[in-house]
């Protein structure tokens, strides 16, 4: 399994736009490491990372945005539309029964949650999330459990998965509806029976919305933090951070720049810490802050980058979106993250919101635009054409699909088609990104419903 973990998320405001439209490394030695590392990737055991997709807005059942998630197998040859599972709440073992308006798939995290050697899927929405097992024959089976959206981390290092869940109303005005959320600490049984809980800090979660977010280990001492992309009042989305402590997660407060946009941690300098991403759409700006063995270095040390950075493809304009999406993985295979950013405001001559992804690399001395590359639909060997409100970029990846130790680009435009969504598979060589052997996915092809689906509103 390819090494360096990748992590991504795309921020709410696109999220919302498209509800408006009908679619709601530790210090350890290297060696220590992989051999104590939980499944994160891999569902079905084969040894390549794996796809998942959230459609959102899909008809299931007749019932209109019910929602579903479906995973594309990685393999020696990367994803295909054949080797998939398709999960909704008609799904036979999936509990629950498709309902308008739940929003299945909204949400997606992903981790072995019981031990047994394959990655588990939690699966979010608006009615609740279910964990759908992994196993040799792929994901199949469901427990449904009370949330809204999930994070999976090792939050105490004891080599288990853990289980973050947020439930919350998601507010439709100005004030936060609130969240109450709770750790669950590994091995979870199929059951849904967690090894032991704790409440996580009840009195600040009270007065904001979790969406989303992602984990990593900014301190290298071996258990993972936890960074939130959350609603937190008057139209304004917040970058909040737990740090991993002996009582549990600590909630930092300023630790983080305080973005609207997606949040993305990985090792962008090769250190040993994981570094943080983080999206500031309305600036058109991504900070980067550095891990280090004290923790997210201070604010002086911050770095941003825009479309205006020297090597960076483009220039800055006003809702382009830069930053809406990001996620860290190595590309190139030299052994440093490198930063995958979503554009999908991009406008394309006249296309307005076609979008676009771009690609910064890692180096010894951090994040640089250097050598950036800018990928969109109309990049040779890119299948299809950018189109008005396509919002390619929307959502991000970056997973070793087909095990050769370059993380491989995945890019969703979840308004390709009118809303119908899709998913672009792009490999990672030494050079960056390249479009021999691309693919890409849509629902009709995976054999999902696929009108209006909104697919590739989350990737995981």
């Amino acid at each position: 399994m390819f090494s360096l973990r990748s992590y991504t998320r795309w921020a709410a405001p696109l999220a919302v736009g498209l509800i408006a439209l009908g679619v709601a490394p530790a210090t350890a030695s290297a060696t220590t490491a992989a051999a104590t590392a939980p499944v994160r990737d891999d569902f079905n055991g084969d040894g390549y990372q794996d796809l998942a997709v959230g459609a959102p807005g899909a008809t299931v059942g007749g019932q209109s945005k019910a929602g579903y998630a479906t995973v594309a197998y990685g393999g020696p040859h990367g994803l295909s539309t054949t080797r998939r599972t398709v999960i909704s709440r008609a799904t036979s073992g999936i509990p629950g029964a498709a309902a308008a308006g739940q929003r299945f798939g909204t949400q997606l995290s992903k981790g072995d949650l019981n031990g047994d050697g394959y990655a588990d899927l939690v699966v979010g929405g608006r009615g609740g999330a279910v964990i759908v097992w992994g196993g040799s024959g792929g994901l199949s089976g469901g427990t449904a459990i009370s949330a809204s959206s999930t994070q999976t981390g090792d939050f105490d290092g004891d080599g288990m998965l853990d289980l973050a869940l947020f439930r919350t109303a998601f507010a439709t005005g100005d004030d936060p509806a609130g969240t109450t959320a709770t750790v669950w600490s590994g091995p979870i049984s199929r059951g849904g029976a967690p090894s032991a809980t704790a409440a996580l800090d009840p009195d600040h979660l009270q007065y904001v919305d979790v969406w989303d977010g992602t984990t990593g280990d900014v301190d290298g001492d071996g258990r993972d933090d936890l960074a939130l992309h959350v609603y937190c009042g008057d139209g304004n989305f917040c970058t909040e951070l737990y740090v991993a402590t002996d009582s549990g997660l600590a909630y930092q407060r300023s630790a983080v720049p305080d973005g609207d946009g997606g949040v993305a941690l990985g090792d962008l300098n090769g250190d040993g810490y994981d570094d943080i991403a983080v999206g500031f759409t309305y600036d058109e700006t991504v900070q980067v802050a550095y891990g280090s063995a004290a923790g997210v270095t201070p604010p002086s040390t911050w770095k941003a980058f825009t479309q205006d950075t020297p090597g960076v493809p483009g220039t800055l304009e006003t809702n382009d979106r830069f930053g809406a999406a990001l996620a860290i993985a190595d590309v190139t295979g030299d052994h440093l993250g490198d930063l995958a950013v979503g554009v999908p405001g991009e406008a394309l001559g006249d296309l307005h919101s076609a979008g676009m992804v771009e690609l910064l690399h890692g180096s010894r001395a951090g994040l640089t635009g250097t050598g950036a590359q800018a990928i969109t639909q109309n990049t040779s060997g890119v299948p299809g054409t950018a189109e008005r409100g396509d919002a390619f970029g929307g959502a991000v990846q970056l997973l070793d699909i087909n095990g050769n130790g370059y993380a491989d680009l995945a890019a969703a435009a979840p308004g390709e088609n009118s809303g119908d969504g899709a998913v672009w598979e792009l490999r990672g060589r030494p050079t960056g990104i390249v479009t021999d052997a691309a693919l890409v996915l849509g629902g009709k092809g995976l054999g999902a419903p696929y009108s209006k689906a909104a697919l590739g509103y989350e990737l995981r």
